[in-house]
């Protein structure tokens, strides 16, 4: 495999996560494509390529539609992130069975960090 082929499969995932991660979004709030499309300022028509992976979203695009659907777009490239590394083999098997993927996270809440701090002085 070369290259530019390994690029253009990652690519055409990337897109397609993204589009699939986008629309849950939108289907979970019971929204319309013309309504985010609307408040995204995007043609209704370009949304859904965007939607079916058919479209890669410029960076402003794709934070335009975020605010649209009022999630943060670091918290969707989190979830295309756990996707990728999913479909890659990355995350254990038992964790492959849920629709939506579970994130490890990457630090340790302080009230527990104060808890096992507050248990090694007594």
């Amino acid at each position: 495999m070369t290259m530019n082929s390994e690029v253009r499969h990652e690519s055409t995932l990337l897109r397609r996560e993204l589009g699939d991660v986008l629309r849950e979004y939108r289907q979970r709030q019971g929204r319309t494509l013309r309504e985010v499309s609307s408040d995204a300022r995007v043609s209704l028509g370009y949304l859904s390529e965007v939607e079916r992976g058919q479209k890669e979203a410029s960076s402003e695009l794709l934070d335009s539609i975020c605010r649209a659907l009022n999630v943060p777009l670091s918290h969707v490239l989190r979830l295309v992130a756990d996707r990728v590394d999913r479909s890659e083999g990355r995350i254990p098997p038992m964790m492959r069975r849920s629709q939506m993927p579970v994130r490890i996270p990457d630090s340790v809440p302080e009230s527990l960090v104060a808890a096992e701090l507050a248990a090694m002085h007594r």
